[in-house]
């Protein structure tokens, strides 16, 4: 639902790192907003805005007074829940809060706040920023599966010239890709281009170029037992935990490549470790884990057929920028009582 018609400038304050640049850009695209930032107090540029920033103690009154002022948070507070709820507890004025990552539904949903203040501040994320990235890493798992890389590092670590095996090939492979959003279908259009077959789960019938047919969710143990791939692109939602059951686990085609660029929380770890030590899963690529950071004793640590990201196949050199055009575009949109992009569903929480 668009809100009412803005007038007069609008006070936005930068609650994240934001580059000095980007802050500028903003600035220029929406000159109706007055955007207040302070790098000493929302913290310096750096390449990883997911890292809390350990502002020094005698500045965080000064910083709880500063985001407590605006009418609008670029960020949530030090990527915290608990402090996006004291926030929206002590500034009654807040109306718009821009959460930096795609998944920043869980940072709303971890404040617990009132249904009332949910009603009354509308919360947006940046989804669709990181699409491109996701898409490639995604692309790299299929890749990775396909071309037997478990198999080759093994090899290689033995120091043995191991007898040639075959190789599969893009047309001779089908990938399902589970939640078809902004993620999913960049990564249907590139597996597609490579000549992969896609075939999509979703949660309703949608159009999209390059997938050659839609599932229901419901279906899933059995698309897992017809193809060679399954790409997890899914938001984490009470509705997705766990989607990649034990269940659906044992019902893959033996040897699947699971790729999860989504949440950790859509798989079902215990059964995925199961499921990659008797090779039922011949690889996973996970960008994602259930638990982040990953417990020092987690057996994916170990398992030759597993590849591990940090959560970071998403970080391109060009988010910052993509995050503040979003964010500027988002600006326009409320003040002219416009329906806002990537608005938080309030009851789902993505």
């Amino acid at each position: 639902m668009a809100g009412a018609e803005v007038t007069g400038r609008l006070r936005v304050v930068v609650a994240t790192p934001l580059a000095p640049e980007d802050a500028e850009m903003v600035r220029e695209l929406e000159p109706r907003i007055e955007l207040i930032h302070d790098p000493e107090l929302a913290g310096p540029p750096n390449e990883n805005w997911m890292e809390r920033y350990d502002r020094p103690p005698h500045l965080q009154a000064a910083f709880e007074e500063y985001v407590d002022s605006a009418e609008v948070l670029y960020g949530v507070p030090d990527q915290s829940g608990r402090a996006l709820a004291r926030t929206v507890a002590a500034n009654p004025g807040l109306r718009w809060v821009h959460t930096i990552p795609a998944g920043g539904g869980q940072q709303v949903r971890a404040a617990r706040l009132a249904r009332a203040d949910l009603e009354r501040i509308v919360f947006t994320t940046s989804a669709g920023v990181h699409a491109e990235p996701l898409a490639e890493f995604a692309v790299f798992g299929v890749l990775a599966g396909a071309k037997r890389l478990p198999w080759l590092l093994t090899e290689k670590a033995a120091h043995r010239w191991a007898p040639r095996r075959v190789m599969p090939i893009a047309r001779d492979l089908t990938v399902a890709i589970v939640g078809l959003g902004g993620i999913g279908r960049a990564t249907a259009a590139r597996l597609s281009a490579l000549g992969y077959t896609v075939v999509g789960v979703h949660r309703r019938e949608v159009e999209v170029p390059g997938v050659t047919r839609i599932h229901p969710v419901e279906d899933l143990a059995r698309v897992v037992a017809e193809v060679d791939a399954v790409v997890l692109a899914l938001p984490g939602t009470e509705a997705t935990r766990g989607m990649l059951s034990r269940e659906v686990l044992a019902a893959v085609k033996p040897g699947i490549t699971v790729v999860n660029v989504g949440r950790g929380t859509t798989v079902d770890e215990e059964a995925l470790i199961e499921a990659l030590r008797d090779e039922r899963v011949g690889l996973a690529v996970l960008d994602v884990t259930a638990v982040e950071p990953l417990a020092e004793d987690s057996p994916l640590w170990d398992l030759p057929n597993v590849v591990l990201a940090p959560h970071t196949a998403a970080i391109s050199p060009h988010e910052p920028r993509l995050i503040a055009e979003l964010f500027a575009e988002n600006a326009r949109r409320f003040l002219d009582g416009e329906e806002m992009l990537n608005r938080v569903d309030i009851d789902e929480f993505y």
